[in-house]
């Protein structure tokens, strides 16, 4: 399923812009509840104030309580910018002065939970601010204990005024540090994603035939990882390129001679007027073109084991034990027809391994055949298989001429030939028994035979079910 895209430069802008406003709202609010308290606060220490001083002009006269305020200072509390409302009472008893009628909070048991009150309440006049406090008064006959009840009220518009002023004021400096960082955000984002920029202008207008690697110069770590594992892709295309183009050529040059000899050998052919020579004419034919179909199947053979092709090929598990004791068997009659004899010596019943079976199978019929073709007649030829550690070790053994030390570490180039002037092989069955050995993670070596010929060895690991192995781990 495919998923939308995105922009790279969209989220990291969301995800580093998020946060920011989520911290900016929550500091807003901090700042106002801040400054609400401390609007709160001046307000109930004014009201505490003013609501003392009046407690202060509360006299006994005749045995009543009067509120001994002066003319001016009523008329200062009523026109003041901000009207104060103010309520005396006696408990037991009542109203003793005041300019508006404010409820009380239940009065308090003991003298020593005595104290002030603050509260919010909504009347006619809107929402007001009140600071209930009680004062101790002489007991009277009858009671036990009196109280005086002083009720001091202000409206909350002056309150409210303030805490949005200090909110504005502390709010509008966070929104402009807000809209700054984002700016800078932006334009760190937009220049630290550059090199990705640059990296894909390069890349559009890079010649698809260019396959150097990749250069950004000064860049991020991270871009530099990608351009190396891009870099690493162009040069694992360059090669697989150049492989093919190698192949390509190397059999076209190969191909060229036999097709040219075939060619010859049948014009030649229609020339002949007798059955002998004609006969003689289409033998050479038939050597031809078994030489030129013999090169193309080995051709092909090179073309799957190499590295590019293995991605497709099934790996599965192989018995190699008895893939050689059949292969063995299979290239007897072979070996009987060229006047040689061919053996095998296997101590092990099974010998599994993870691999392609049809590689394996092309990789020992080849190191047979190299003996088989390359050894003179009445030769002997050993096929053995033994178990060396987690290794199986799978040795070809011969007593030919052997090979010159000088020319082993050119026996698996391709197309080369021990004897150039032997126009029966093509130079190719060592590259591929090198090419399948390293492809299943295994090696081929070349020693010398006592008193001459040749070892060849090839080394392959063995499957990690193999019983032998969890035998000795146990």
């Amino acid at each position: 399923m495919l998923r939308g895209k995105f922009s790279l430069r969209r989220q990291l802008l969301v995800w580093l812009l998020i946060p920011q406003v989520i911290l900016w709202v929550t500091g807003a609010i901090l700042c106002y509840n801040v400054a609400t308290h401390y609007a709160t606060r001046v307000l109930d220490d004014s009201l505490q104030e003013t609501g003392r001083a009046l407690a202060r002009q509360v006299r006994e006269e005749g045995g009543q309580l009067e509120l001994g305020l002066r003319h001016s200072s009523a008329l200062m509390l009523d026109r003041s910018e901000q009207k104060l409302y103010y309520s005396v009472s006696a408990i037991p008893g009542g109203l003793i002065a005041g300019n508006h009628p404010l409820s009380p909070p239940p009065p308090p048991p003991t003298l020593a939970e005595a104290r002030t009150y603050f509260g919010d309440v909504t009347g006619q006049q809107g929402a007001l601010r009140v600071a209930s406090m009680y004062f101790p008064l002489p007991a009277s006959e009858g009671a036990s204990h009196r109280w005086l009840l002083v009720q001091v009220a202000k409206g909350l518009q002056a309150h409210n005024r303030l805490s949005h002023e200090i909110l504005v004021a502390t709010a509008l400096p966070l929104g402009l540090l807000i809209l700054v960082m984002s700016i800078c955000v932006h334009w760190g984002i937009v220049r630290g994603l550059k090199p990705l920029t640059g990296l894909k202008s390069l890349m559009e207008h890079r010649d698809p035939q260019d396959l150097a690697p990749l250069e950004l110069g000064n860049a991020p770590e991270e871009v530099h990882a990608l351009t190396h594992a891009l870099n690493h892709l162009l040069s694992t295309t360059n090669e697989n390129i150049a492989r093919q183009r190698r192949f390509i050529a190397d059999a076209a040059h190969q191909l060229r001679t036999p097709l040219a000899g075939l060619k010859s050998q049948t014009e030649l052919a229609m020339r002949e007027t007798t059955p002998e020579g004609l006969r003689d004419r289409l033998n050479m034919v038939h050597a031809s073109a078994t030489r030129s179909i013999h090169l193309v199947n080995q051709l092909l053979t090179l073309a799957r084991s190499e590295p590019a092709n293995q991605t497709g090929m099934p790996q599965v598990r192989v018995d190699l034990a008895k893939l050689v004791r059949e292969l063995t068997a299979e290239a007897v009659p072979r070996a009987l027809a060229a006047g040689m004899d061919l053996g095998c010596d296997s101590p092990l019943l099974e010998a599994p391994i993870h691999g392609n079976s049809a590689l394996l199978r092309e990789l020992f019929v080849n190191l047979v055949e190299n003996a088989i073709k390359y050894i003179p007649r009445g030769g002997n030829i050993t096929v053995r298989l033994n178990r060396e550690g987690a290794l199986y070790v799978v040795e070809v053994e011969d007593d030919g001429p052997g090979i010159p030390d000088e020319q082993k570490p050119r026996i698996f180039e391709r197309f080369y030939r021990v004897n150039q002037n032997d126009g029966n092989g093509c130079g190719l069955g060592m590259a591929i028994v090198k090419e399948i050995a390293e492809r299943h993670h295994g090696s081929v070596a070349l020693n010398d035979a006592r008193p001459h010929g040749l070892i060849v060895r090839v080394t392959l690991p063995a499957s990690e079910d193999d019983p032998a192995l969890k035998a000795e781990d146990a």
